[in-house]
């Protein structure tokens, strides 16, 4: 390849180099004719700024009033909940209620048909809610599920840590534990 062959000309591969006015006049380029950044002037960027503040400030309240709503909403909803599952344990209690006044020379076997019925009724009423009585007699003891309040000697080996007896029932609401069931488990290491 071959040199340049002037300073303004063509060049090696034969493409013309641009040149550049390098004049003493001055140029027609002044700041008044030139654009601001974004457009405006120090007083229209102010204007803006401040239009931002407020739209920012605006949603900030608007959110912080949509979640107080929302947790105003989700409490009453649960207040509703709990007002919906004790109107249906009114009815038991005004059957425990009528037993309670009966006339004292009711016959022992009717009160006690009278009282099966209320407990029938109510268990429906705890089972519709998500209630779950949990006894674990011949189940593999379970911590998550029982609390071992004694102990008793297996009477064979199969039957090690297996619950032998329920003093108390648990009870889960909705898969969520309530109480455990207390219970006896069978062990080794008890006392013979």
């Amino acid at each position: 390849m071959a040199g340049p062959e002037s300073d303004t000309g063509r060049s090696a591969d034969g493409g013309d180099i641009a040149s550049t006015d390098m004049s003493t006049e001055p140029s027609s380029r002044t700041e008044e004719t030139q654009p601001r950044f974004l457009g405006g002037t120090d007083a229209r960027l102010e204007e803006d700024l401040a239009e931002l503040k407020d739209r920012h400030l605006r949603l900030a309240a608007e959110y912080d009033n949509y979640r107080k709503r929302s947790s105003r909403e989700r409490a009453e909803l649960a207040d509703r909940a709990q007002a919906s599952f004790v109107a249906k344990l009114l009815d038991v209690l005004d059957d425990l209620d009528r037993l309670v006044a009966s006339d004292p020379s009711t016959p022992l076997t009717t009160l006690r048909e009278g009282l099966n019925a209320v407990d029938r009724k109510l268990w429906k009423e705890l089972q519709d809610a998500g209630v779950e009585r949990i006894d674990p007699v011949g189940t593999a003891f379970d911590p998550a599920l029982h609390e071992a309040v004694s102990t008793t000697p297996a009477p064979e080996r199969s039957k090690e840590q297996m619950v032998s007896a329920t003093f108390q029932p648990g009870y889960q609401f909705k898969g969520t534990m309530v109480r455990p069931a207390r219970v006896q488990v069978y062990s080794e290491q008890a006392q013979r």
